[in-house]
């Protein structure tokens, strides 16, 4: 199965259990890859073809900002539920990562897959 990826997508987004989270923007990171079929896209050179990861890039900000939630566990969830349903994609990956949440450690969070990845059998 071809992927197509997006990795280190930061953005800005109330999060968070306590009181005082509710009240700011904090920092995710974001990777996702996405199963899809990329030969369809380059036998004419189409965008519309393949997953534009710009649009996708700027509809996990705004699903993130649209759908304050407590929990990034919750977020990976209906993140993920969204894209696979907004743009037809059978498998994803997605991690995301709240930098700075625990001292000592660079980030914390989720890593969920869902969907089924789909081979083709050359016969």
């Amino acid at each position: 199965m071809d992927k197509v990826f997006i990795k280190g997508l930061s953005i800005q987004t109330t999060i968070g259990f306590f009181q005082w989270e509710k009240e700011i923007k904090q920092t995710l990171v974001i990777d996702l890859a996405m199963g899809w079929n990329t030969a369809n896209a380059a036998v004419n050179d189409e965008l519309a073809k393949t997953l534009d990861y710009a649009d996708i890039s700027v509809a996990i900000e705004r699903f993130a900002n649209d759908n304050p939630v407590d929990l990034i566990e919750t977020l990976a969830e209906r993140l993920a539920s969204y894209l696979m349903t907004q743009y037809h994609i059978p498998w994803l990956k997605l991690s995301i990562g709240k930098p700075g949440a625990v001292h000592n450690a660079q980030t914390v969070g989720v890593e969920i897959e869902r969907g089924q990845q789909i081979t083709e059998t050359v016969i």
